[in-house]
């Protein structure tokens, strides 16, 4: 690409077997700049919606992480693993052939609500300066304190005796039949880990667990249905400009001329305002994110210049 950068949105549909800094660097080259960020990662293992920034819409990201996500997960009940995923070893099994439908979706339902999350130990949680999963790889033993995070919906879709077998999650002498598999939907507060309820909920029912497979499909307004692979985007870069992308993610403001020109010098508004507002000029550019701030508006980020 040449000329000015366009600022804006790429909503990727990350593929399996690659990180997120991977996809980042990917649309680097796209982009032509490096000034390229993503709202929140996804693991190697996982797949779906990845948000990227380009340009000044890289510093929407911060307040994009604070927005709800949906997820789409199967959880295997009798096996335990170190990072609570299918791409760690296996820590334990235990039959969980006993267990009933009904016992594991009454277990599952405890976890909707706002709940204390311990995160995986293999997070990119800073612990004193260095991420834990760095600590984890050096053989460290990392306890992580418990976190509130608000689990919006949880839906059961199948429950189900695993019925395939020479995966890395079992263990000599474990048969496939005293595993199951649950798919589960999850709508959860951002810093929510599903790898943790997999955990946890093995836990609960005394049986271990850990995710198979996990995709992500939403990241505040944006789903599956905005993303487009990594291919496509070679085909067609495609760039949800910055200023759709404010108006999809939070309330909009329109301003007068005098209003908007207060917002270039960074000053509060005589606005009432309920909640992170994204106020347009009347040439319909963005130019901030305004906060309440008692009976004013103050600006939280100015996007102009």
């Amino acid at each position: 690409m040449s000329g000015p950068v366009t600022p804006g949105l790429v909503i990727v549909d990350k593929p399996g077997g690659i990180t997120s800094h991977g996809v980042v660097s990917r649309v680097r080259r796209l982009a032509g700049t490096r000034k390229v960020g993503h709202a929140g990662t996804l693991d190697p293992m996982a797949t779906g919606v990845l948000v990227l920034g380009v340009d000044r819409a890289t510093r929407l990201l911060g307040h994009l992480m604070l927005t709800e996500k949906g997820y789409d997960a199967t959880i295997r009940l009798g096996v335990a693993t170190n990072t609570d995923d299918a791409e760690g070893e296996v820590t334990a099994t235990v039959p969980a052939g006993h267990l009933s439908e009904e016992a594991i979706r009454e277990a599952l339902a405890a976890f909707v609500g706002d709940i204390e999350q311990v995160p995986t130990a293999v997070s990119a949680i800073k612990v004193d300066g260095k991420r834990a999963y760095a600590r984890v790889r050096d053989g460290e033993d990392v306890q992580l304190k418990a976190r509130p995070v608000t689990i919006h919906e949880l839906t059961v879709h199948d429950v189900a005796r695993v019925s395939a077998s020479g995966d890395n999650a079992t263990l000599e002498g474990t048969h496939t039949t005293d595993l199951i598999d649950v798919d589960v939907s999850v709508r959860c507060s951002s810093g929510t880990y599903i790898r943790a309820i997999a955990r946890d909920l093995g836990a609960a029912l005394g049986v271990g667990g850990h995710l198979t497979a996990l995709r992500r499909t939403a990241v505040g307004p944006y789903t599956l249905e905005h993303a487009r692979t990594i291919d496509q985007l070679n085909e067609h870069y495609e760039l949800l400009p910055i200023a759709d992308a404010a108006r999809a993610a939070f309330p909009a403001y329109e301003l007068d001329a005098e209003q908007a020109q207060e917002v270039r010098y960074g000053r509060k508004l005589a606005l009432s305002l309920d909640a992170l507002t994204a106020v347009f000029a009347p040439d319909g550019e963005f130019l901030a994110l305004y906060e309440p701030a008692g009976e004013m508006a103050r600006p939280l980020a100015v996007f102009t210049g």
